[in-house]
């Protein structure tokens, strides 16, 4: 039987996100030429959320795109046309802007080098930073988060959920074993 364990409720990850909102203003000295690209599905809301963050604490609105990985992904070579692939919606160039990423929980890297090939695909940013949520270790590749919500140790047999409310605000995070 599963066992399931809150590790962050629903102010915690508002606490998070918050702490993540003010170091992602201070490493970039405000919002010029900041936009925020979520990783479908998780990703885009938990940008969406820090938009607000960041709206909140400078005024000013910072544009939000969404980008799918799966056409980039490394493990589907030959399944490509079984998937359904979603939409990237990026209502701004990318090209000389600081692009800061945003994904819900970083595994093993392979999703984020996805998501990287597929903005550098719509132009050159000056810049691509790495924001999520949850960081649960166990890299694949060397990449690294700028800004973490959590650093949550597990083994490659748990797994993280990160709830999200109807509303698609995030609830919870939980640790599955």
């Amino acid at each position: 039987m599963a066992e399931n364990t809150v590790i962050l409720d629903s102010n915690g990850v508002k606490r998070a996100l918050t702490r993540i909102a003010h170091e992602v203003l201070e490493r970039n000295k405000g919002v010029e030429g900041l936009v925020l690209v979520g990783i479908r599905t998780g990703g885009v809301h938990l940008a969406h959320e820090l938009a607000a963050r960041l709206l909140e604490i400078e005024g000013v609105e910072v544009p939000v795109g969404a980008v799918d990985i799966t056409l980039y992904r490394d493990d589907i070579k030959g399944h490509a046309e079984h998937l359904p692939v979603g939409k990237t919606e990026l209502p701004f160039g990318v090209e000389g802007k600081k692009v800061v990423l945003v994904d819900d929980v970083l595994f093993t890297g392979r999703t984020i080098r996805a998501a990287m090939d597929a903005i550098i695909d719509q132009g050159r940013p000056s810049c691509i930073q790495l924001a999520v949520l949850v960081d649960r270790g166990h890299r694949d590749l060397p990449i690294r988060a700028d800004f973490v919500g959590r650093n949550v140790p597990t083994s490659r047999s748990e797994n993280i959920a990160v709830g999200f409310d109807a509303a698609f605000h995030p609830t919870e995070v939980i640790l599955q074993k």
